[in-house]
């Protein structure tokens, strides 16, 4: 999910009540719902994002480590600023800027990590993009394809209810937490909600594409799509392209096979040497509907490589879109 999702699931936790536990509780779930993303340190290097992002930062080795050190630091610098405000006084200068709360508690602090940091591993696990939770043992991508990557409609309830929550503290409600606690039931109904009709709508699918012909095992995805948790679009890999569809619920799931695609273009004459380059076998290695474009209208022909997930059938729009060129 994005990080405006992962940053109000954080503050709602911490509304609901979780960030009361110990001094620097909202700080700690904040930071915790977004520290996975760590990994966009990758723009600023050679290697090729999306064939880092969503592992080593997102896995089990990680989901272990992240969250001890997260709280080692925030316990630390809690103990420093509690020193310090000692100090001040003890020379009966206090500084009201440093507090007066007693030091954090690193249980209690290591506990708003982990909730925070499997908060976000779960929330990423639930788009078409995926993660590799088990890295770094294996690099095998997980998918859950039950809400699209920007969901407004969990951005419209949690940010409701960290507003109402927040202000009912400031006014000094009796449950203050009440407003945050009703958005997260909501929005975790909303989830298991279109976890359930994906699983539905991918049965109503199979089924369909073998009626039509179809192999038992012929790969395809049902995601949903921006705004509208009523539609899904559906990716049939059928061998040597891929077909699109789309999927809505009257309430039962329909099905209808939109009539276009794209070829895979792994049969080209350039094909095989621009997908034996390092980045093409990067790209491969996260692409989960891959397809080759060759373009001949200059000498030589400039080859891109691109997933159908987030791309045209032209093959050169979309953020994933990569360029083959010899030596890569």
């Amino acid at each position: 999910m994005d990080n405006l999702c992962h940053t109000l699931t954080g503050a709602a936790l911490g509304q609901a009540g979780l960030a009361n536990r110990t001094r620097y509780g909202m700080v700690t779930l904040l930071v915790a719902s977004n520290l996975p993303d760590i990994d966009v340190a990758v723009f600023f290097t050679n290697t090729m994002p999306v064939s880092f992002r969503r592992g080593w930062t997102h896995g089990v080795l990680a989901q272990v480590l992240l969250p001890v050190a997260l709280a080692a630091v925030v316990w630390l610098v809690g103990r420093r600023q509690t020193a310090d405000n000692g100090r001040q006084q003890a020379r009966g200068q206090p500084n009201p800027a440093l507090g007066t709360q007693p030091s954090p508690v690193f249980a209690q602090l290591l506990l708003l990590s982990y909730i925070g940091l499997y908060s976000h591993v779960f929330l990423d696990y639930l788009n078409s993009y995926g993660l590799r939770v088990l890295m770094p043992f294996s690099g095998h991508w997980f998918y859950g394809d039950a809400l699209y990557i920007v969901d407004p409609l969990m951005w419209l309830v949690l940010g409701a209810g960290v507003a109402i929550s927040a202000r009912a503290a400031r006014l000094g409600s009796a449950r203050p937490w009440r407003p945050a606690r009703l958005a997260l039931a909501a929005t975790a109904a909303y989830t298991v909600v279109m976890l359930a009709s994906n699983t539905w709508a991918r049965a109503v699918v199979r089924h369909d594409l073998t009626r039509a012909g179809q192999a038992a095992e012929t790969p395809f995805m049902v995601t949903p799509v921006f705004g509208n948790p009523f539609r899904r679009e559906v990716l049939v890999d059928t061998g040597s392209r891929y077909e699109k569809g789309q999927l809505w619920f009257e309430p039962a799931p329909h099905f209808r096979p939109l009539g276009y695609g794209v070829d895979k273009g792994f049969n080209q004459p350039e094909a095989r040497s621009a997908l034996a380059t390092p980045r093409a076998e990067a790209f491969l290695g996260w692409s989960r509907f891959p397809f080759l474009v060759v373009d001949r209208s200059e000498a030589p022909a400039r080859v891109f490589l691109n997933d159908y997930r987030y791309s045209d059938a032209g093959g050169r729009a979309g953020w994933a879109g990569l360029r083959i060129q010899a030596g890569d």
